[in-house]
């Protein structure tokens, strides 16, 4: 099979998931659902955001390779409202109830604070059972964060929004207690700190969910109520009334260049793709079939040149690039990395970090000349840099590598991940090549025999389960990414991820300088 055909086959395989991911709690419980004359959370989301505009969904297959449904059972994404962008956050009532379980809560948190670095108001589509109650050890502590995060938003400004179609009990009555705006459905919404059953329990109390927390006695008697809707459609209405009436403004810069259509075709990414990491990529091949009209101004091309940076834009926007080349950074690279990540402070631009590196050089002569100071130096450049920062790892992300260029534990404003991708502390038989080196050490200074079969055999184990762990659907699935892309769609997504930063305030660290490398 060719490169193009192994490539289509993991997004077939990724599409799958998010079938079942979209699929919901299964006919079954759709169909129940359906049967209430409830809405489906996706129906919600298609009638809340604008005609046929795009919607960005952030993580759809979290919980993969867990004992939880595959999308967490939440929807989390960016789109569009009256020309505003917003992060949507809808639960899925028909996976448990919308109950929250470790992977929901990863979403959230996520999509809060997405919300809180790009300035984006939030929308919040309420319809769950709390948490699930099984798995509270692992909720309960960092799941107050949720209404820790909702109330720091409405401290920067960054408007909140609550919908509530159906039950949003215990903790979960304060999210539409912590919005900046809540609406409430009719017969629907049910909005208490303790249920009917609890409330007897503990005070003896005779009550119903109408008297205790349904939509009229909270827009009528309590107040937390602020809109009072008839039905689930004139919910969404008056929902998207309110964005309207935020009269909301980007804080940053508008598209400067001409946004046009690359010279080259994306759908040739299927083929550019590397499906064997170990197959060399050209990234300007990539950069060709994303940029605006593929045009791309390198800096120091003839230096360093297993790392590629320079000056392109995307959708208008302008944008640095840093994408590697071979995989490995050596010191040129890393200095090389350092002064451009300077330079796009000192002028204010966006940075875009296209992954495809085996780490850092390791060896004698690197290591005495300096690799680890002159790697220091781009990690500190990234960590300080005030930039708006977007990853795609397009390949292999291994070891410190992963850290210079932008990582999950670097704080980029978004991180995808092409399905052929790879994240490790090392490739499969590097790190099984080492831990048998060590092995063999070991029982050589303690004076053992050396099962060279058992090591054969543990070698063998340990490659399958680092090949495993390592691949985009495992880091997906606990949320290391914002979502797996069809790598057609790079310019897309990030044509959507750039629009979405400059809500925010683009600019550079001052005082930095360029110091050069």
């Amino acid at each position: 099979m060719n490169n193009r055909a192994n490539i289509a086959g993991v997004l077939d395989r990724y599409h799958d998931l998010v079938s079942e991911a979209v699929a919901g709690g299964g006919e079954r419980y759709v169909k129940r659902h359906k049967e209430r004359g409830k809405l489906l959370a996706r129906e919600r989301i298609e009638l809340l955001l604008d005609q046929d505009s795009p919607f960005l969904e952030l993580s759809p297959i979290a919980g993969y390779g867990t004992n939880f449904q595959i999308g967490g059972s939440i929807i989390t994404g960016i789109g569009v409202i009256g020309d505003v962008e917003c992060i949507v956050i809808a639960h899925e009532p028909t996976v448990r109830g919308g109950s929250m379980n470790p992977y929901t809560l990863r979403k959230n948190l996520r999509a809060l604070e997405i919300a809180r670095v790009n300035r984006l108001p939030v929308i919040n589509l309420v319809e769950s059972g709390g948490a699930d109650l099984p798995t509270q050890a692992d909720l309960f502590v960092p799941a107050g964060q949720i209404f820790r995060d909702l109330t720091r938003l409405s401290g920067l400004g960054i408007p909140t929004i609550a919908i509530v179609f159906g039950n949003s009990t215990a903790g979960g009555a304060y999210v539409p207690g912590m919005c900046d705006y809540t609406v409430m459905v009719d017969k629907g919404a049910k909005v208490f700190l303790g249920g009917p059953p609890l409330v007897k329990m503990a005070t003896g109390e005779e009550s119903s969910d109408e008297e205790l927390g349904g939509a009229e006695m909270h827009s009528r008697v309590s107040g937390l109520s602020d809109f009072f809707a008839k039905d689930e459609y004139d919910a969404i209405k008056i929902g998207r009334e309110i964005v309207y009436d935020l009269n909301w403004k980007k804080l940053g810069p508008q598209p400067s260049f001409p946004p046009d259509e690359p010279r080259y075709s994306p759908d040739e990414l299927l083929s550019i793709a590397p499906f064997d990491l170990k197959q060399p990529l050209d990234p300007k091949e990539v950069i060709a079939r994303v940029v605006d009209g593929s045009r791309f101004h390198e800096f120091k091309p003839t230096y360093g040149t297993s790392l590629v940076t320079g000056w392109a834009s995307i959708h208008g926007y302008p944008v640095g690039i840093l994408a590697n080349a071979r995989g490995v950074i050596f010191m040129d690279e890393a200095k090389k990395a350092t002064e451009f990540i300077m330079s796009a402070n000192q002028n204010d631009t966006p940075l875009i970090f296209l992954q495809n590196t085996t780490g850092y050089m390791v060896g004698k002569n690197y290591e005495q000349a300096g690799i680890i100071k002159d790697g220091a130096k781009m990690i500190n450049a990234v960590t300080n840099s005030t930039v708006p920062h977007i990853t795609v790892i397009i390949g292999a992300s291994y070891g410190a590598g992963n850290y210079g260029m932008c990582g999950r534990a670097y704080d980029p404003r978004f991180l995808f991940m092409w399905p052929n991708a790879k994240v490790a502390v090392m490739g499969p038989q590097q790190l099984a090549g080492v831990m048998s080196i060590v092995a063999k050490e070991s029982a050589l200074s303690l004076g053992k025999p050396f099962d060279e079969k058992a090591d054969l055999e543990n070698r063998k184990a340990i490659e399958e389960q680092i090949e495993r762990e390592s691949e985009a659907f495992f880091m997906s699935g606990r949320v290391y990414d914002d979502g797996i892309i069809d790598p057609r769609d790079t310019r897309t997504v990030l044509g959507i991820a750039l629009s979405a930063v400059h809500s925010q305030v683009v600019t550079g660290r001052k005082g930095y300088g360029i110091f050069r490398m």
